[in-house]
């Protein structure tokens, strides 16, 4: 790259990240009341993209070779356990995948 690439490169990713961040300021000011899609989709997109998490994660699992799922099904199990007993997001989501990391490297 040359050094005039480099400039442009990280003005544009300035660019990008200050328009993320001031945008919803702009479009949604304080002063007015949040639209209900925005609200609504406030309230579902966080299930969605751990629903989402979880496909991605399992798709390549198979039962009938390596360890058989076994590593997956006990994180997911510890991830249920955590979420339904703590409530948050954060905690399953670290949790599930230290389990995971560990049965694989140490155990399976």
């Amino acid at each position: 790259m040359t050094f005039t690439q480099q400039i442009i490169t990280i003005l544009m990713v300035v660019l990008g990240t200050m328009l993320t961040r001031f945008l919803p300021f702009v479009i949604f000011p304080a002063n007015k009341p949040t639209p209900k899609y925005i609200q609504y989709l406030g309230r579902v997109l966080p299930s969605a993209v751990f629903g989402l998490l979880v496909i991605y994660c399992l798709k390549n699992v198979s039962i009938f070779t390596g360890s058989h799922g076994i590593p997956e099904a006990i994180s997911i199990a510890l991830v249920i356990f955590l979420h339904l007993w703590k409530r948050q997001m954060l905690i399953s989501i670290a949790g599930g995948t230290v389990c995971y990391m560990l049965l694989v490297q140490f155990i399976f």
